[in-house]
């Protein structure tokens, strides 16, 4: 099995910074994107940014020029570096990693979520 583990996120005012990262461990042959989602109360989860494995990213347009994503495969580890935040960000942040378990078998695992609250 594939574990994801998050970390960082928290409380920040409007216009702070704030940084999560998401290590994956277990049964991992090949990782291939990673990336971050977002869920807020009452509404679907939603993409934020995703990495490709040679570190070709996409942002949602909500995002872009705030956030950056970036990963270190050694550690098969993403990270969200997260900018000029805004009230809207506020949301659960899971991380998402395409992964082969073997040559054949491929999931997507998620993390467990880590809480992100941005006051005005």
């Amino acid at each position: 099995q594939v574990q994801l583990v998050e970390s960082g996120g928290g409380l920040v005012q409007a216009g702070g910074s704030l940084s999560v990262s998401c290590a994956a461990s277990g049964s991992i042959f090949y990782i291939n994107d990673m990336g971050w989602y977002r869920q807020a109360p009452g509404k679907q989860r939603e993409l934020v940014a995703v990495i490709s494995k040679v570190g070709t990213t996409n942002y949602a347009d909500a995002v872009k020029g705030r956030f950056t994503i970036s990963r270190d495969n050694a550690k098969n580890t993403v990270y969200l570096q997260m900018n000029s935040l805004k009230p809207e960000d506020t949301a659960v942040y899971y991380c998402n990693a395409d992964t082969y378990v073997s040559s054949r078998y491929r999931n997507y695992y998620w993390g467990q979520g880590t809480q992100v609250t941005v006051s005005s």
